[in-house]
C-alpha cells in the first residue's frame, strides 16, 4: 500500500522529529543531558526464603515506602553524585501506580534461580509499559528482580532509557546486601542494598561505563 502525499509527509516529520530528539548512550555523560528518575519497578519482584512475610502488606506498604526512599532521603542515597550530575529529577507516580497493581499472591518464591531470573528482554518489555509523557533526554529505572532472604542480598537491573523512543540504552545487573544489622521493616531490612548499589554506581560502574561507551 502506498501512502498519499500529504500522509507521507506527516509520518516522515513524526519520524524525523523522534530522531532528533533521541538520545544515545554516550549522552549519559554530558553534564547538560536532561536525566529524570522515575523510581523502583517491583512488578517482576520475587522475595525468596520468607514464607513468614505478609505479603499484602508489602504490596500496599512497604513497597511504596521503599520506592520512595531516594527521593525522600538524599542525603542518604546520592542519586545525583552516583551519575556524575548537578541534578537529576524525579517522578515516581508510573512506577508507583504499576506496583500498586502487583498480585500480592505471586511475588513469594522457594526457588533460589528466582534471584537470577530476568533477561534484558525482560527490563525490555518493562520499559514499553511505561508512560514518559514530554519527558526529555535520558530516564533511569530500577527493575528489582528480587530479595533473597538466603543470600541476604537484593538485585536490581539499573536501567537507562532514551526517554524519546522508549529504547533501553543500558540495563546493568547489579547486587546489593542488606548489610550487618538489616532492619526492623521490611523497608528498612531492604533499603541497604539500594544505597549499596548507588554507591557502587557513583564510586566505580559510572566510570566503567564511561570507558566503556564513551571510550574516555
Amino acid at each position: 500500500m502506498k501512502l498519499k502525499p500529504v500522509l507521507f509527509a506527516a509520518f516522515a516529520s513524526l519520524v524525523l522529529s523522534v530522531n532528533a530528539n533521541a538520545q544515545g548512550i554516550k549522552d549519559l555523560f554530558n553534564s547538560d543531558t536532561q536525566l529524570t528518575y522515575f523510581g523502583i519497578d517491583f512488578t517482576q519482584m520475587r522475595l525468596i526464603g520468607d514464607e513468614a512475610a505478609n505479603q499484602d502488606d508489602i504490596v500496599e506498604k512497604q513497597l511504596p515506602a521503599l520506592n520512595d526512599l531516594i527521593v525522600n532521603e538524599p542525603k542518604k542515597f546520592k542519586l545525583a553524585d552516583a551519575f556524575h550530575k548537578n541534578r537529576v529529577d524525579t517522578d515516581l507516580e508510573e512506577s508507583h501506580k504499576k506496583n500498586g497493581k502487583i498480585n500480592a499472591d505471586k511475588i513469594k518464591s522457594s526457588k533460589s534461580a528466582d534471584f537470577h531470573r530476568l533477561k534484558p528482554a525482560d527490563i525490555d518489555a518493562v520499559v514499553k509499559t511505561y508512560n514518559f509523557a514530554d519527558y526529555k533526554g535520558l530516564g533511569i529505572l530500577f527493575v528489582c528482580e528480587a530479595f533473597s532472604k538466603t543470600e541476604k542480598s537484593a538485585s536490581y537491573y539499573v536501567t537507562i532509557i532514551d526517554l524519546a523512543t522508549k529504547k533501553v540504552l543500558l540495563t546493568e545487573r547489579m547486587t546489593g546486601d542488606i548489610g550487618r544489622f538489616g532492619g526492623f521493616t521490611f523497608r528498612n531490612y531492604w533499603a541497604n542494598p539500594v544505597k549499596e548499589i548507588l554507591d557502587s554506581i557513583g564510586k566505580t560502574q559510572y566510570k566503567a561505563w564511561r570507558a566503556k561507551y564513551a571510550g574516555e
